[in-house]
Formats: structure tokens, sequence, C-alpha cells
């Protein structure tokens, strides 16, 4: 029987049969393919011929291109307005170095254009937490300084040396055992190159990685002395930076005081410090006394400053998760929406369905505490977000129709949220907010 699109329902005005202005939408966003039922059904055909119909089908379309309505959008544009904001701000003399972190895929954003795009701008170091990162980023062709933040073990260690990573060294055997993997790299490689960098590093107080202050001097004379090594620079970790509370200020001037005097122990072993750096993103909104030879500004740069700071620093949000109202249904008066039935509607309306859900990073914890534009409007979300999908209430009346654009987050218009508002909503930060955007995801470049 031929297909036929069914009557509109009288009940219904916002919902359009043949599609409307809705179907060139639908046709931007999708791909038709036409496989003959007889290629799955055919059990007769060999093998071959099986292979042949594929290669056909897979060369009819550009397997690179995304037909998924899903997607977040990643605002170069953004990300560059936002580098030139914190090197305002750092001011016009003695102006720190840059270091730009793009460790878990750039908190979500795509690691390799992401770095391109920094390093096009003026950014003078990236960061990475795995030396598997770091060589995903060579493999790019990304020739710039990458640090090397996490504790690496012994393999990563050899890879570190092989794809020229700066590792933070905090102990003495990770100095060992990096100098030994230095001297094979710099063996096998025969470029020339007699030393491979290294940054100590010095716990002042978050209780993590690195050796203590008063452990500084000896390690860093070890790297130092070390004829494979070079050392390349000093840094530390702030761990409450970002917090406005009294207590957590009083906190962070004690870990940049002990680093200071963990820097001139080691000045006094003789031993230059490099370049040196402590400074996370709280520190360069609210200490300039941290931001010494080179600053680390993370969440900031893609776009979510310390709460409170919005003002003093203007960022803006570099990641935007996109997606279209799939369909509308009409939802009776009494008639429950989606698993565990946690919404009931109370009157007639029109339920937006999302080709979003868990699945692709929106918490499950989320469900029924947030909402989405469309059309210059904000709809709130209704019943539990599902692994794929998630419903919107658009009212009685709704004012938008299927497939119109949604933003979820971040399309920085009025009214709309951001991932910090999510996070606020759910007890996280944005971080995770971000970096929880699944593979399923494309993320789409936009200039």
């Amino acid at each position: 029987m031929p297909w036929e699109p069914l009557p509109k329902p009288a009940s219904m005005p916002w919902f359009t049969a043949s599609g409307g202005t809705a179907r060139s939408s639908l046709i931007a966003i999708t791909r038709r393919l036409d496989i003959e039922n007889s290629w799955f059904d055919n059990e007769n055909m060999s093998a071959t011929g099986r292979m042949t119909r594929l290669n056909g089908l897979k060369n009819s379309i550009n397997v690179n291109e995304t037909v998924r309505p899903t997607r977040a959008v990643i605002h170069l544009d953004r990300l560059k307005a936002n580098i030139n904001a914190v090197r305002e701000h750092l001011g016009k003399r003695a102006k720190p170095m840059i270091c730009m972190p793009v460790k878990a895929d750039a908190y979500g954003h795509g690691a390799a254009r992401v770095a391109e795009e920094a390093v096009k701008n003026g950014v003078d170091y990236l960061a990475v937490a795995t030396a598997d990162e770091g060589v995903e980023l060579r493999n790019a062709g990304i020739q710039s300084p990458v640090l090397l933040f996490s504790q690496p073990v012994k393999e990563e260690l050899a890879a570190a040396a092989r794809a020229r990573l700066v590792p933070f060294i905090g102990d003495i055997e990770t100095a060992e055992l990096f100098a030994a993997e230095a001297e094979k790299a710099i063996k096998n490689e025969n470029s020339g190159a007699k030393r491979l960098k290294a940054f100590l590093k010095i716990d002042t107080g978050m209780g993590r990685m690195g050796c203590r202050p008063e452990e500084a001097p000896a390690l860093a004379a070890y790297i130092a002395g070390n004829p494979t090594l070079e050392y390349a620079g000093t840094a530390t970790h702030l761990a409450v930076s970002d917090s406005p509370e009294t207590a957590a200020a009083e906190y962070t001037r004690l870990q940049i005081e002990r680093f200071k005097a963990a820097l001139e122990g080691i000045r006094g072993r003789g031993v230059g410090t490099g370049i040196v750096t402590a400074a996370n993103t709280g520190a360069v909104v609210s200490y300039p006394e941290a931001w010494f030879d080179m600053v680390r500004p993370g969440i900031l740069l893609y776009g979510y400053p310390p709460d409170g700071a919005e003002q003093r620093l203007p960022v803006r949000p570099v990641m935007e998760l996109k997606t279209v109202i799939a369909a509308i249904k009409l939802i009776r008066r009494g008639e429950s929406v989606s698993y565990g039935r946690t919404w009931t509607a109370r009157q007639d309306t029109a339920v937006g369905l999302l080709p979003v859900g868990y699945g692709d990073g929106l918490p499950l914890r989320l469900s029924g505490n947030f909402s989405v534009m469309a059309g210059g409007k904000s709809y709130p979300a209704v019943g539990r977000i599902c692994m794929d999908q998630c419903m919107v209430d658009l009212g009685a009346s709704p004012e938008t129709e299927r497939f119109a654009a949604v933003s979820v987050f971040g399309g920085g218009m009025e009214g709309a949220l951001d991932a910090a508002d999510i996070a606020r909503r759910i007890g996280t930060i944005p971080y995770e907010i971000t970096c929880g955007i699944s593979k399923r995801v494309p993320r789409i470049y936009s200039e």
C-alpha cells in the first residue's frame, strides 16, 4: 500500500502533515538511502555480490558528512574572543605567556581543532593529561610545546619522550624514568637534540601530584644536572583560587607564598627556575601575584569564569548543543510522558520530541529541571530524559513547528541556559557538562 500523509487533526493547528516550511529543514538535515529490500533478503546473492552492492552504497554517500540533527557547534570566533579577553585582562606590561589545556578532548570541544585555533591565535603552550592525548596532537600536525599535566606511568613517559611532550615531574623516580626514556628517544631520533624538556611540579597544598616545597631544591638540581633533561620550568596548582570565600582566599595566598619560597630555595641551589607557572582560571581572574611567567586558564577559555566573575572578565561559551524538534504530539490533560510517569499534563498541550538524551551527555538527573530555546522562546523539559530523546512542553498553542531548530545550551541568546546554569541545577561544574557530551554527537566548527 503506498504511503499517504495522515490528515491534519482539527485540534492541532500547529501540526503540518505535509511538512510545510519544515520540509526544507528536514531535507537539510537528513538523507534518504533507497536500499532495495532484496539487498537484505536475497539469500542466493554471493558474498562478492553483496560486497559489490555495499561498496556502491558507500560510494553514493559522503561518509564524513553527518546527517544527525543533534550536534555540538563549536564557535571558534568565541574562542578567539575569549583568548583575546584573557590577554587584555593580563595587561600590556610584562604580559605572561598563555598555556591552554586541551585535555579530555579539549573539555569535549575537540582537541585537534581547538589546539589549531588556539595556536593560530597566539597561545604559547598547550597541555594534556595523558600521553595519548599529546600523541594525538602531534599526529594532527601540532608542533607547539605540549605540557603533560598528570602523573605519567613508565609507558606514558616513553611515549611522551618520543612525541616531545613536556612532563610535570614531582618525584625522583619519575625523573629517572623520564631521563632514561629521553636518552632512548634522542638516540633513536638522531635529530641532534641532546636534552628533552621537563617541568618540576611542586605540591603547595593541592595534595595531589608534586614534591613538597622543601624537597624542590634537590629534585630541581637532579633534573638540571641530568645530561638528557632540560629544566624548562617550575609549576604548582592552586586548589581553591576560584572560590570567593575568605578562607579560600587565605589558603590561595598561602599556596602562593609556599611556591615563592620553594622558588627561592631552587635558585639558592644555583638552578634557574625556567618558566614559572601557577595560575589556573581562578587565579587568572583574581590573583595577579600568581601570574608569574605563564598562566594556565582552562575552563575560562572555553567560556566559563568562576561564579561572580562574569563582569570582570567577559567570555562566552564556545560550545552550543543544538538539535531540532523531531516530532510534535498532542498530550491530553491527565496523560503522562516518559519513563516513571514523573510528569502529567495539567491541560491539553503539545509536546515536542527532541532527539537528544543521556546517551548524548544530557544528564539524567537534569530531568524536568531545564528548558531549551526555539524560535527565541523558552520551553520547559517534561518527563524523564531518555537515553536518546527528551521531551519539552510547547504549550496549548505552540509558536514553533516540527523540525524547528533548538538550542539546548550555550546559544548565548537572552533567556538561554549555558553549561554553568545546567551544572548548578544538578550540583556539578560546567567542566562535567561539556566533557560529558558524547562522541556520537558530531562537533561542527563554526568560524
